[in-house]
């Protein structure tokens, strides 16, 4: 296993294969230090006899750096950060359209790891929001033509009167564009929460644009997965938060713990909120109907 630092932020311990494959993905930059048992000193990448085919750069000179560096448990010296190339969406001009769509969402569900270490921080918020639209756009959409089938055969609205089906697709309507609406203005909320509690955390190192972009991504991604019948919708919920977890940890290059946290956090908040909500509805109504008797 080999330990791989980025300046004085610990990426994991990964095996010499993982390493190899992502000096070559653009996970890892040949500049990021790394050290394995049996080793003096931390050194870089691209210095690994292993592994210097595999990287794309000789570290740049590290100014003023001391000859030797202490071994796990001790903060590095300060290394570049690795050349974000940008998810196969930020490239969807010379990809195409469906194309990066689908190597994108293929990416994240899959390589969680990889996809946010390439992923660009910076860029501006139209382009994860558009994809986080079409990814959970698809689900809602599917939907609503169910939906209208069932109408149309008289399985949700009865035929007594003729404005049974009318009503049916009306409301069907109304809720499809209320569930769009929801899944553009998600990542805006659930973004805003996540980086309010990285703050908390300390592990703030970048914009709400990263962790925007972070958000969107996963949100367009795993949604999708709610077309599957019966599981579809707690998989699609559960694997956004690993994704989440995942990203925001790459997108910020802070350690996993506080990144599970600040994703964590706003979903415990909301979460007790709820369940305190709950309880106080459902002590009240006790009360009422102990004093009515």
């Amino acid at each position: 296993m080999i330990h791989v630092n980025r300046g004085a932020t610990s990426l994991g311990a990964f095996p010499e294969e993982e390493v190899r494959e992502g000096l070559r993905t653009g996970r890892f930059a040949s500049s990021d230090l790394g050290w394995r048992e049996g080793m003096p000193s931390w050194k870089p990448l691209s210095q690994f006899p292993d592994l210097g085919a595999a990287a794309v750069a000789p570290p740049p000179p590290q100014v003023g750096a001391p000859s030797t560096i202490t071994p796990p448990g001790a903060e590095p010296t300060a290394a570049a950060s690795a050349p974000r190339s940008g998810l196969p969406w930020e490239h969807r001009q010379e990809r195409g359209f469906f194309s990066a769509f689908i190597e994108t969402l293929a990416m994240v569900l899959t390589k969680p790891g990889t996809a946010f270490s390439v992923m660009r921080t910076e860029g501006g918020l139209g382009e994860p929001l558009l994809y986080a639209i079409i990814g959970g756009g698809i689900g809602v959409i599917v939907w609503f033509i169910f939906s209208l089938a069932l109408n149309s055969l008289g399985l949700v609205t009865p035929h007594e009167t003729g404005f049974g089906p009318m009503l049916g697709m009306s409301v069907s309507f109304i809720v499809l564009v209320c569930r769009l609406v929801t899944v553009a203005v998600a990542p805006f909320i659930f973004g805003g929460l996540v980086h309010l509690s990285l703050m908390l955390v300390g592990g703030a190192m970048k914009t709400f644009e990263t962790t925007f972009r972070v958000i969107a991504f996963s949100q367009g991604s795993t949604a999708p997965l709610q077309l599957v019948p019966c599981c579809g919708g707690p998989v699609a919920f559960v694997w956004c938060l690993v994704a989440n977890c995942i990203g925001v940890a790459r997108a910020h290059e802070i350690d996993t713990g506080r990144a599970t946290l600040a994703v964590l956090l706003p979903v415990i908040v909301c979460c007790g909120g709820g369940l305190l909500l709950l309880f106080m509805f459902g002590g009240l109504a006790a009360l009422q109907h102990n004093w009515s008797q």
